[in-house]
């Protein structure tokens, strides 16, 4: 996103803010060397500076906070907004609730802004594609004020989130998906998992309660979670979500298939249309819960009311998500836990009902026994089975297109085991375009998977040899650096100055530029902390020539797109980020980073870089 230049009046404030305390230095360039501060006063005075520093801190906010409110980026305004008033909260609760509700008209503003560009994209890639699309989804700024607001304040939570659900209108036909949540309460759920997450139970229930009596993923998903804290209040409420279930007219097959994944296939969520399947799986263990024989009992009574429905007359339509086909296979798919622990008499009705579909549906449906039948229900292929059941289907290709895919297929398998056979397999691919893209997209997948792994020998061969970019060259061998440090630091150094060597290809105008000098910077830290300030103001430098960096938003984006297949990967990196390495530096010297913090041009990183700075001195050190 672009950012405008630094502007007069943001100037003023700051050398105003600080005139006292720092001398003052040209915010066209940051100052590299200023004099560190180190306190050797007894705890009384030190106590004193303390106190001191933070109504600097404050008021360096305050200041801030007044020149946001103009920002010209409507997503950089909200954020900075709401940021402030999350620092500011401890000190000045009113001024806080001010600016969260000052906030979250500029979010409103920038989400529409977002949304219209998505679908512009949308449209652009399906023209090209005949239809697919590979996109990745921008910031929902509204989510970002919300997380931030209700965990202060619970009545301005509320707030948000009904003028959410007054401007967010769902216009699809409820009786045509009764197991879609509207807008806001998706993020009233989304809000709950996150404070439950981080330990504030009492309010993520309080924000969850009113999204629990609609069957979702994300209601199910939450309850999931509950129960791993609390089985009891968890299974209350199940039970609660059961009858609403059983009573409600537009509940269908699909609802009992959300349903059934609380008790046998936790985290993992498969409903079907006419046509296909769709699946969710939110955890890498899929392990059946253990409930009570009642709740159980309870839940078979409730899905063979919902299941038991009759068809619709010849001639009227059907009002259900699943249509007849797609019921078919829910039942198909739950009949093995039905037979395992429901009553006969129900099991011997269900299987009767069963058999009356299988009269009318479609042959490839009653012919279905693939992954998504058995997901969860029998055990999971192997990654060797799936490879080799790939490998089978080469030889019976019929076409090149048809081979490629495959070959993408085995590359895509592969290359998330770490295994370099993967790029063999890309290397495969007839189509020359489509093999090049390939070949990024693999190489970079392995360079990832084995960083995670921590591989850093085959990360590093990656580095010297594969299809990778700069920016991911720079990320993999600072990351190799970090693990290496902790057995042999001269290698460790030598990685980090063959990153920022890296990092330095990347065209000067390039936002990826000074993310790449943070992560060097940020690899600095436990090698060789003196030179982390020089490297630190070599990104500011380096931000000020690259007009759209933010300073936050930090990822990697991966992304493989063709006729027959898309993908997008994208994974956030804290390393590329302002926020980490400012905190540090005002740890080390408050003064000192805020004279770096001052040599920002865009306000983007200015605002990011400011904040990270006061909330370090602000808010109470977590204690180990």
């Amino acid at each position: 996103m672009p950012r405008t230049k630094t502007i007069a009046a943001l100037l003023l404030v700051f050398a105003f803010v600080t005139v006292v305390h720092a001398q003052t230095t040209d915010t066209k360039e940051p100052a590299k060397t200023v004099a560190s501060k180190k306190s050797t006063a007894p705890s009384g005075e030190a106590e004193a500076a303390l106190k001191e520093r933070r109504a600097r801190a404050r008021s360096l906010l305050i200041a801030l906070s007044s020149d946001a409110r103009s920002f010209h980026d409507q997503m950089l305004r909200a954020r900075s907004l709401a940021r402030i008033a999350d620092a500011l909260w401890r000190v000045d609760a009113e001024q806080g609730r001010l600016l969260f509700r000052k906030a979250w008209d500029a979010a409103e503003v920038a989400d529409q802004e977002s949304d219209r560009k998505l679908q512009e994209e949308i449209n652009q890639q399906r023209s090209k594609t005949g239809g697919g699309y590979a996109v990745n989804l921008p910031p929902n700024v509204r989510r970002e004020v919300l997380r931030l607001a209700a965990r202060h304040d619970r009545v301005l939570g509320e707030e948000f989130l009904e003028k959410l659900k007054a401007q967010k209108v769902d216009t699809s036909a409820p009786s045509l998906n009764p197991n879609r949540l509207s807008d806001s309460m998706s993020q009233r759920l989304s809000l709950a998992l996150e404070l439950f997450r981080n330990g504030d139970m009492e309010r993520a229930l309080q924000f969850a309660d009113p999204a629990l009596a609609i069957v979702s993923r994300e209601s199910l998903n939450f309850l999931t979670y509950l129960r791993e804290k609390d089985p009891a209040a968890a299974d209350a409420r199940y039970s609660a979500m059961l009858g609403n279930a059983a009573n409600n007219p537009q509940s269908d097959a699909n609802t009992v298939s959300l349903l059934s994944s609380y008790i046998f296939t936790p985290h993992l969520y498969v409903t079907f249309s006419g046509s296909g399947a769709s699946t969710s799986q939110m955890s890498d263990q899929i392990k059946p819960a253990d409930v009570s024989p009642q709740l159980r009992n309870a839940f078979f009574q409730a899905a063979a009311s919902i299941l038991l429905r009759p068809l619709p007359q010849p001639g009227q339509p059907d009002q259900s998500s699943t249509g007849v086909d797609g019921k078919y296979l829910v039942i198909k798919r739950l009949m093995p836990f039905f037979e395992q622990s429901a009553p006969t008499e129900l099991v011997e009705t269900l299987r009767g009902h069963l058999n009356a579909l299988n009269a009318v549906v479609k042959d490839n449906t009653r012919q279905r026994d693939d992954e998504w039948i058995n997901r969860g229900v029998t055990p999971e292929r192997f990654a060797t089975d799936r490879e080799q059941a790939l490998l089978d289907r080469i030889d019976r290709a019929k076409t090149s297109a048809e081979r490629d895919s495959i070959y993408i297929s085995l590359a895509s398998l592969t290359a998330g085991k770490a295994d370099m056979r993967a790029r063999e397999f890309a290397g495969k691919v007839e189509d020359t375009e489509e093999r090049k893209q390939v070949q990024a997209y693999i190489d970079a997948t392995l360079a990832m998977t084995s960083v995670q792994k921590k591989l850093t020998d085959q990360a590093l061969e990656l580095v010297h040899k594969g299809e990778l970019t700069p920016l991911l060259k720079t990320w993999v061998l600072t990351e190799c650096a970090k693990i290496i440090a902790k057995t042999d630091q001269t290698k460790a150094l030598e990685l980090v100055d063959e990153a920022a060597t890296e990092a330095r290809r990347i065209e000067g105008s390039d936002p990826a530029l000074p993310r790449a000098l943070i992560a060097v910077a940020n690899a600095l830290k436990p090698i060789d902390s003196g030179r982390v300030w020089d490297a630190t103001f070599d990104a500011v430098k380096a931000a000020n020539s690259a007009e759209g960096f933010t300073g936050e938003d930090g990822e990697i984006v991966l992304k493989f797109q063709s006729k027959g297949q898309s993908s997008v990967r994208n994974s956030d990196v804290a390393e590329f980020d302002l926020e980490g390495i400012f905190t540090e530096l005002a740890n080390q010297d408050y003064d000192r980073a805020v004279e770096l913090a001052r040599g920002f041009q865009g306000e983007g990183p200015r605002a990011v870089a400011t904040i990270a700075i006061a909330r370090a001195v602000l808010e109470p050190k977590k204690t180990k």
